[in-house]
């Protein structure tokens, strides 16, 4: 393998480990074990495990059938371009994100009391784990509308459930 420099490699870490632990999360979701999705993947256990921990020696092929196994799709885009339109819809966003303002985001957030503000990823975070519990005919245009930036901006058009 050729040689990486430092901040290739600890990027490409860091998009692994996010990688797993969204595929991770959304197995849990399904309430599927390791062993099933690891055989509707064509894999060991083994090797989801070291998919979901985003280990780099897992083939691209190995973490894609993940990916098929559990329903979700996978989409590359621009990262010059995504990076422009990110910031400039994050600077539509307050870095701090008062739950109060948003009631399914506040439902949701039940558990971090005392807690006003979120930041923008934690509350896309919150959004994404408890999707199924959000009442969609109860969030206002505005909510809506805040998610749909926070997606964009983070780089999703919609929740990876």
């Amino acid at each position: 393998m050729p040689a990486q420099s430092p901040r290739i490699g600890t990027r490409l870490e860091k998009v692994l480990r996010d990688i797993g632990e969204r595929l991770r999360r959304r197995r849990k979701e399904l309430g599927i074990s390791a062993t099933t999705t690891a055989e509707a993947a064509g894999m060991s256990r083994v090797t989801l495990h070291r998919i979901e921990r985003g280990e780099p020696s897992v083939s691209m092929g190995a973490y894609i059938s993940v990916v098929f196994a559990l329903g979700l799709e996978l989409e590359l885009m621009d990262s010059q371009y995504h990076k422009k339109a990110s910031d400039s819809l994050l600077s539509s966003l307050p870095q701090q994100i008062r739950l109060a303002d948003y009631p399914q985001l506040k439902r949701l957030a039940w558990q971090l009391k005392g807690t006003k503000k979120v930041s923008r990823e934690e509350a896309l975070d919150i959004y994404e784990r408890n999707w199924r519990h959000v009442d969609i005919k109860a969030m206002d245009a505005r909510e809506r509308e805040f998610l749909k930036v926070l997606l964009a901006a983070f780089g999703r058009e919609r929740l990876l459930v």
